[in-house]
């Protein structure tokens, strides 16, 4: 069976990490024709079309179609699908939130215009949905008007060959230096995007009594991102000269040395107001790093009984809730790591993959 897909976002963060654990696996089953961009060309997953069009461009709408050889099924990781017909069998497309619209008025025009006609045609064209959650499926079917049935909820998984508890390792000292740490920290991975709330943990963390002051907000990213990403994050953090002191930004961290991170924080805080899966905070459970996220969209489904949640509109509760979890004796602090990594455990690649590879079978059955 020839399979077509879509892996322009190979080396994107999210879309990236979903292809680079489905490929190498996929390609053992089906014969892969990748459309992919010119870094992409060495692959050894299969035969790669190369192209420089840009995703989320109206020469993407125009030209991908084109691209596209003969297959039995194509494949688009992502909702940015080809709008015209495309030589294929059958269509999958895996869309993992539809963010786009349920905050729709947060958008400008032209992004009003592109989500809705490339979402629309993604439910109207392709023949089977992949999504990552119960509550995505939820969201989809409300706001694209599709059956349920048409929806398939496959989770992402977690590599715990790289998300791990770390146990005398030399590295841990060296991570340290490289990314500059404190000794003690709590940690936020995540990109640059409103919806991720980053605006009111440094509001709450802002807040934490003397008795705290010495750990510091450790966010993995490049200082200069979060700048043009959130200003007013930005401006809020510089008109307090302690508080700009105490939050402190990695810039790029190498995949490797993320699980590093999450061992050596004190508590992972994920505040975000919506997402269709939500992998961090499952990374930092598998590392043995405490947990708490907000009670928003999927991360009560995702985390389960594993975290402690905080509602993301409110600061003061934020900064109890961080205060709470940073005072746990140790027995409960321990007991809470326990039930993060066996939580963790439930989400693996290969269950992911399985069931990627039997949806695609069924298309063609």
């Amino acid at each position: 069976m020839t399979l077509g897909v879509d892996i322009r976002m190979f080396h994107s963060s999210g879309i990236g990490t979903y292809l680079q654990n489905l490929l190498p696996a996929l390609s053992q089953d089906f014969d892969l024709i990748l459309i992919g961009q010119p870094s992409e060309a060495d692959l050894p997953y299969g035969r790669v079309i190369t192209t420089d069009i840009p995703i989320y461009s109206l020469a993407e709408l125009r030209k991908l179609p084109s691209l596209i050889p003969s297959c039995d099924v194509f494949w688009s990781p992502h909702y940015n699908v080809p709008l015209l017909p495309v030589r294929a069998k059958k269509r999958l497309v895996t869309i993992h939130d539809v963010f786009h619209l349920a905050y729709f008025q947060t958008l400008s025009l032209k992004q009003k215009v592109y989500a809705r006609v490339v979402f629309r045609s993604a439910a109207r064209s392709s023949d089977s949905i992949i999504t990552v959650s119960e509550f995505s499926r939820t969201e989809i079917v409300k706001h694209l008007n599709v059956a349920t049935s048409q929806v398939e909820v496959i989770p992402n998984g977690v590599n715990h060959s790289l998300f791990r508890v770390i146990e005398g390792a030399e590295i841990m000292p060296k991570v340290r230096v490289k990314y500059r740490l404190p000794e003690k920290f709590i940690l936020y991975v995540g990109n640059v995007k409103p919806h991720k709330n980053l605006l009111t943990l440094v509001k709450a963390f802002a807040k934490l009594p003397d008795t705290l002051k010495p750990y510091q907000l450790v966010v993995v990213g490049k200082k200069e991102g979060f700048i043009t990403g959130d200003t007013m994050l930005h401006n809020f953090i510089q008109q307090d000269e302690s508080l700009s002191s105490r939050v402190h930004f990695t810039g790029f961290v190498a995949e490797e040395d993320l699980p590093v991170l999450y061992n050596l924080a004190h508590l992972f805080v994920f505040p975000s107001y919506y997402e269709g899966f939500g992998l961090p905070p499952l990374e930092a459970m598998a590392c043995g790093c405490p947990v708490l996220t907000s009670d928003r969209a999927s991360m009560p489904e995702i985390c389960g009984g594993a975290a402690d949640y905080v509602s993301p509109d409110n600061v003061e509760a934020m900064a109890a809730r961080i205060q709470r979890m940073l005072q746990l004796p140790y027995p409960a602090r321990q007991r809470i790591i326990q039930s993060g990594q066996q939580r963790a455990q439930r989400f693996t690649w290969k269950e992911s993959i399985q069931q990627h590879r039997q949806l695609i079978q069924k298309l063609l059955d």
